[in-house]
């Protein structure tokens, strides 16, 4: 049976176990001897890998996008804090390992769509100076081999597709934009409203945080207190599956193929262009054939691959004749902080919305850039329980509904020695990272514990994050114009391989001190053009 037809008879049926309005979308099969073929290959569905098929979508190339979960059920615990926080009811990913051998469960996600099922939906811009090399406390951060002006019309389109709700002219670090948002900003929560007086009267400038959601009259979003961290049951958090990946998948020419793991890449006999992806797909042995090939697993999990793929034209790994892959591994210096009035119960819903940029550059007050400050959704009992098992529930319960939550984010720096490796001894993936620039970071925390504390939270409990929280990895196979000093080239085409992208924010030479997912999402788009062309 030819690829075609199994593409049509797959669409013709509804995915098992899916959601009436997952189904009669473009999947696809194997055929009786694990061989499928396209002229495009893109492996993983999360914010890059969706982003680009979607941008591609109407060019006339048959795309298969491989994701090695499934489709998140819709199910009454997608908004139980026990289940998915409690008891990690949707954590699938393996166990890694640190420098010292010793397992971690990491922040990761392997489902249709990737992280952004269970990522908070603020979709902030980098600062136009974060494509700059910008000097920190404790060392400088290499500028981009794109600039702020080129990424700038692909920020627009990624805005429009990821349906942002933000304001203008209310974040004094915002760079330029040469159009307005596609929504206006959401307001923030009543419950909100005397920390932003707080805040006002300190002298900061609070902000309304660029949301992805579908908010709005006859619009899915309700607002409710359950987005941060967790999966939307309306389907009306912007992820990269409703966004993007979905909408791809109605076109005739784009299909996926679930529950596929790809171990590794195959090279022509040169070694100079892949030819195929071999894995696995529910015990069986899977052979993808492509004329191109763009990867999107995430920072980690597309070094690793790289690293799995080595043969004797590349024998440290699949374009990694610079020793950059895996090199230059980056996730914030990242910070947990619960403001505690025991005098008010925190009633709030959505309170993911209100944040503060002040300290994000060097000036009169500090003479490093420090970061940014964003509320969290809601902390529940659930999610403070595991980090503080010794604490009685009704404690923890008690501070929770008295406080209010933020995360606190400071740049990290690129290294040769914070790296990820695959360790085929071990059969792992091993991360080497030794956080840095941690004194601008601490003073992030004691700047915003002091306006927290004067704005009427006398407890301040903060919980700096490790190794284990790495939804905002970058770096690991960075872009630049020197292919002695770079894995991918501007474009993010592999120096040493002819039709290989890497869309996900593996290419990041640096880290900026935003969340990453409208970056990554405007470079996706970015490159998406780049390949268009060449089919022209």
């Amino acid at each position: 049976m030819s690829n075609e037809l199994i593409s049509t008879h797959a669409a013709a049926a509804p995915l098992e176990g899916a959601p009436a309005s997952r189904r009669f979308i473009q999947t696809a099969q194997p055929d009786e001897n694990g061989n499928i073929e396209c002229d495009l290959l893109i492996i993983g569905s999360g914010m890059g890998g969706s982003t680009f098929a979607h941008a591609l979508a109407q060019k006339g190339i048959d795309i298969l996008i491989v994701e090695r979960g499934d489709f998140l059920p819709h199910e009454a615990q997608n908004w139980e804090a026990e289940a998915v926080f409690g008891q990690g009811r949707y954590r699938n990913a393996e166990q890694w390992l640190d420098r010292d051998n010793k397992s971690f469960s990491p922040g990761v996600f392997y489902y249709v769509g990737g992280n952004t099922k269970f990522y908070g939906a603020m979709l902030p811009r980098f600062r136009e100076a974060d494509f700059s090399e910008i000097k920190h406390a404790e060392g400088v951060a290499p500028g981009w081999p794109v600039t702020y002006a080129e990424m700038e019309p692909y920020y627009c389109k990624a805005e429009t597709l990821y349906k942002v709700h933000g304001n203008e002219n209310q974040d004094p670090t915002d760079p330029w934009r040469s159009e307005p948002y596609p929504w206006p900003g959401l307001k923030h929560d009543q419950a909100l409203d005397r920390l932003e007086q707080a805040m006002r009267q300190d002298g900061l400038n609070p902000f309304a945080m660029p949301a992805a959601v579908d908010y709005g009259p006859d619009r899915g979003c309700v607002l409710c207190s359950t987005c941060d961290g967790y999966p939307c049951m309306l389907d009306a958090k912007a992820d990269a599956e409703m966004s993007a990946l979905r909408p791809a998948l109605q076109t005739k020419n784009v299909r996926i193929l679930t529950r596929t793991k790809v171990d590794k890449l195959l090279t022509s006999e040169d070694g100079l262009r892949v030819t195929s992806a071999v894995g696995t797909r529910e015990g069986k042995a899977v052979r993808i054939s492509a004329k191109r090939v763009a990867l999107a697993c995430g920072a980690v999990n597309s070094a690793a691959l790289l690293f799995r793929s080595r043969n004797q034209h590349h024998p440290h790994g699949l374009g990694n004749s610079s020793d950059q892959l895996g090199r230059n591994y980056m996730v914030h210096n990242s910070t947990f902080m619960i403001a505690v009035d025991p005098r008010r119960t925190n009633n709030v819903r959505f309170q993911k919305t209100l944040a503060i940029n002040d300290w994000y550059h060097a000036g009169t007050d500090n003479a490093f850039p420090l970061g940014n400050v964003q509320m969290l959704g809601k902390i529940r009992e659930p999610m403070v329980t595991p980090m503080r098992p010794w604490l009685p529930k009704t404690i923890s319960r008690f501070i929770t509904d008295h406080s209010v939550d933020l995360y606190l984010t400071s740049e990290d720096i690129p290294t040769q020695e914070n790296r990820v490796v695959f360790d085929e001894e071990r059969n792992s993936i091993k991360v080497f990272w030794t956080p840095n620039n941690l004194e601008a970071h601490k003073r992030l925390v004691e700047k915003t514990s002091a306006v927290m504390r004067k704005a009427g939270y006398p407890f301040v409990l903060t919980e700096r994050m490790g190794i284990a929280t790495n939804s905002h990895q970058c770096g690991t196979a960075v872009m630049g114009n020197d292919p002695l000093k770079s894995v991918l080239d501007r474009n993010c085409k592999m120096h040493d391989l002819e039709n290989v992208w890497i869309v996900d924010s593996s290419s990041f030479p640096s880290s900026a001190a935003v969340n990453p997912a409208l970056t990554i999402a405007a470079n996706a788009l970015r490159v998406a053009a780049t390949v268009a062309e060449g089919e022209q």
